[in-house]
């Protein structure tokens, strides 16, 4: 029996008796613990403080790491998620690990343990343009994973501006509304005017030198007039489903 296993143990005997509250207990044990894998601590009580697992940045990693975070992951029964995996990395786990699914849009490694109950409402993601669009998968399929269901706009962009105007009804009607573009980032700042739902908008790597791979569209949407808007990082499409899932 290992160091958590007996805290555990101990925190359950002094909530049978009584030595402690239901709550107490919950904050002891939502704090505990993380498996230490040597190269990696796993923090495998995340979904108790947040809801949902941690999800594994998989760009940079070894891959002989990533194939034991997922196999540890799986051993436990728990869901997996990898963003940011290229082709050849997924491949090589799918050998080992043939229950994870891939998008190769979105770069997206992952296995469901069970499907959540879907949330009310939709959470719409728009795109400025096509090249946009990884991004916007990458928001799609965490906001799915999650229990959202997503309605998905692509390429309507300010230079054809009439092509989100008449999508601003249904945009009204989301509970979040994720927008994500390159070049110069005006698209949030017209959604923005147009709803009264919460925006959060992602600057995206897409664009001429001036665009300075993202720096232009984040700076022109954290400057945004519009209120109601927040920003997440150059080419956060997880961030911004994250967020938008707790949108109520």
């Amino acid at each position: 029996m290992n160091l958590y296993h007996k805290s555990v143990k101990k925190t359950i005997s002094a909530l049978r008796s009584k030595k402690i509250s239901a709550r107490a207990a919950f904050d002891r044990l939502k704090e505990m613990p993380y498996l230490n894998m040597g190269f990696a601590r796993l923090d495998t009580h995340r979904p108790i403080r947040k809801g949902f697992p941690e999800v594994i940045f998989a760009q940079g990693k070894a891959i002989e790491h990533l194939e034991k975070i997922v196999g540890s992951c799986l051993k436990r029964d728990a869901s997996v998620v990898l963003t940011k995996i290229e082709a050849p990395a997924y491949n090589r786990l799918k050998i080992k690990y043939p229950q994870l699914n891939y998008n190769h849009i979105a770069k997206i490694a992952y296995f469901q343990k069970k499907n959540p109950p879907l949330k009310k409402g939709f959470v719409s993601v728009v795109t400025a343009g096509t090249s946009d669009i990884s991004v916007a998968e990458e928001a799609v399929v965490i906001l799915r994973i999650m229990g959202n269901q997503v309605k998905c706009f692509y390429d309507v962009g300010v230079a054809g501006i009439h092509r989100v105007l008449d999508k601003s009804r249904v945009l009204n009607k989301s509970r979040a509304i994720i927008v994500i573009a390159g070049m110069e980032g005006a698209l949030t700042s017209v959604i923005a005017g147009l709803v009264d739902k919460p925006v959060i908008a992602v600057p995206t790597s897409v664009g001429y030198g001036a665009s300075f791979k993202g720096i232009a569209p984040l700076l022109t949407m954290l400057n945004c007039c519009a209120p109601g808007v927040v920003v997440v990082n150059i080419d956060n499409g997880f961030g911004a489903a994250y967020f938008a899932n707790m949108v109520r």
